[in-house]
């Protein structure tokens, strides 16, 4: 379909300008050309606002509204598209997605039903290019026609779509558990090859403030490892099912835990599809196993099928990151889930009874006892804990370590109990003004030396606990480190930081915040975890402040990080 001047409708044709079709095309273009990006999604999501709608903006833009229209010909679609002064942009696509849908609601074979997509150019308040995406469905008359009926009183596919910047699976990740979290319901979704897209789709929360129900993420490339989550999630049609997906939780822990103890990822690529026959003697398993094993990770989105080879298997984005040899790499996390971790959680009933972590329980012993005294399971934490390295991205831009960057004379980072030194190495790469203490125990800190490489001559190792934390520095760094205590042991570890702080010093603290309602949230997750391995918690930031008054020290502010994860300002009071 190409952008020219409509002709007339032919003889015994509808007049265009009398279609209802032509007035909700329109309307559709006025809509678009209105909104900006901001205030829109505030008004799709009500409750998304400060630096939360700061950040959804920044990672995704309003692109388009869209409905679907079931013109006789092409002749009358060009010219009711004239009359509501649009023009059709390039050749129009076929939408699987769509057509999918469509099929599956009313009852067709897909096969019956052609669905299209033009997109006319629309352009925003401030010239950018947006459009209004016309869903176009044509097939045999008397099908067609009665699908078209339903769906024009109905109107099931309008919606409205960002199309998400620089899209990765942290960032869709992010964005999709921001929609969620603000009353948005998974609503399907599907990847387009013929256009190299993905689309997920939302339910618009109840109390959404724009005429459109739905609400659509669409990021550019292959993401079906992130689509099949969101698949997954989207609400199952009776109680029992809803419970048994929850039930067979466990089964995929362990199955990400197999598959990165078989070295799995390390034997497959994303871009060569392999069969179970192929991978069995690499990985040392029997091939009728493996093939029921793999089965389950491409509905889990870590290996997805390949459409050209029958039973074959390429490894997706998420699968890669259980490659122990890649960046991100959440291998040992994968291990310590399905191992420590998964025998303590098998005494959370224990733990809520009575008080006790599971681990403790189950071990004999605080897990960090536990790990102190089996060298390899120490590494094995150490290494897990860089899985969520993403979430400390910008803060090396946090004002309070920029403004120390720039102080004349160099400033000082004090990292307490800081790992092997993920942070802290992305702190003074970034400044190179700035010099950094690491606090730790003995075995971390030689960990940490080789983790920082090169830049260990600007930083200082101290050995010790909470009670050594180093004096006279600038900026004090607790990272997530205080959902792993009680109130009573994070009240004097900040006691000991306030002590150590000179007046002018800055404390960021990096913590997931629990939410003040029931919204969904990892923080929620990683709160059962804390109480059943540690006995610490996560917290609202108002508990943390109250916290932090109790040290002596003052909450000046916080700002979301990648991960659902929080950075927290504090100063001496």
């Amino acid at each position: 379909m190409t952008s020219t001047t409509p002709a007339a409708p032919a003889a015994g044709v509808p007049t265009p300008t009398a279609s209802a079709d032509v007035e909700r095309l329109r309307a559709a273009a006025a809509f678009v050309r209105e909104q900006e990006t901001s205030d829109l999604l505030a008004r799709v999501l009500p409750g998304l606002d400060g630096p939360e709608l700061r950040a959804t903006a920044e990672r995704c833009r309003f692109a388009h509204a869209a409905l679907l229209v079931s013109p006789p010909d092409e002749r009358v679609l060009r010219a009711e598209l004239a009359a509501a002064g649009l023009s059709p942009d390039g050749e129009a696509r076929p939408s699987v997605v769509v057509r999918e849908r469509l099929a599956a609601r009313h009852g067709p074979a897909a096969g019956e039903l052609d669905v299209r997509i033009v997109r006319p150019a629309v352009h925003g308040p401030g010239g950018e290019r947006r459009a209004v995406e016309v869903f176009v469905l044509t097939g045999p008359a008397g099908t067609a026609a009665a699908v078209a009926a339903e769906e024009r009183t109905a109107d099931r596919e309008a919606h409205l779509a960002f199309d998400v910047e620089r899209p990765d699976p942290l960032v869709l990740r992010g964005l999709r558990a921001g929609f969620l979290r603000h009353g948005a319901r998974p609503d399907g979704g599907g990847y387009n090859p013929h256009e190299d897209g993905t689309v997920f789709y939302f339910a618009a929360p109840e109390e959404t403030k724009t005429p459109y129900r739905r609400v659509e993420l669409y990021a550019r490339g292959d993401h079906r490892d992130v689509l099949a989550e969101h698949l997954v999630e989207r609400g199952a049609g009776h109680p029992a099912e809803t419970l048994l997906r929850l039930l067979t939780g466990a089964w995929t822990t362990q199955a990400l835990a197999a598959c990165a103890e078989l070295r799995l990822p390390e034997a497959m690529s994303p871009s060569l599809a392999r069969t179970p026959e192929e991978l069995a003697p690499v990985v040392g398993a029997r091939p009728e196993n493996l093939a029921t094993l793999l089965r389950y990770l491409a509905m889990s989105g870590v290996v997805a099928a390949d459409p050209g080879v029958r039973g074959a298997y390429r490894l997706t984005e998420a699968g890669l990151l259980l490659r122990e040899d890649v960046e991100g790499s959440v291998r040992a996390l994968a291990l310590m889930y399905g191992g420590p971790f998964y025998e303590s959680f098998g005494r959370l009933a224990h733990t809520v009874r009575t008080g006790q972590p599971g681990f403790e329980d189950r071990y004999g012993e605080n897990h960090f006892d536990h790990f102190a005294r089996d060298p390899e399971l120490a590494a094995r934490f150490d290494r897990s804990m860089t899985a969520s390295a993403p979430m400390f991205d910008p803060l090396p831009e946090h004002p309070v370590v920029t403004a120390a960057a720039a102080a004349p004379g160099g400033r000082t980072v004090v990292d307490i109990a800081g790992g092997t030194g993920e942070l802290l190495g992305r702190l003074l790469t970034a400044h190179p003004a700035l010099r950094g203490v690491l606090l730790e125990r003995a075995h971390v800190v030689a960990a940490a030396r080789d983790r920082l490489g090169a830049l260990a001559d600007r930083c200082a190792f101290r050995t010790g606990d909470f009670a050594d934390v180093p004096q006279d520095g600038d900026v004090y760094v607790l990272s997530r480190v205080l959902h792993d205590w009680d109130d009573e042991r994070c009240r004097t570890i900040l006691r000991h930081c306030a002590a150590a702080m000179p007046p002018e010093a800055d404390l960021l603290i990096v913590e997931r915040l629990l939410p003040v309602d029931s919204a969904p949230s990892l923080a929620t997750a990683w709160d059962l975890h804390m109480m059943c391995n540690t006995g610490g918690r996560e917290r609202t930031a108002a508990a943390y402040a109250g916290l932090l008054a109790d040290a002596g020290l003052t909450l000046v502010g916080h700002s979301p990080l990648p991960l659902e994860a929080h950075v927290m300002h504090a100063r001496r009071g």
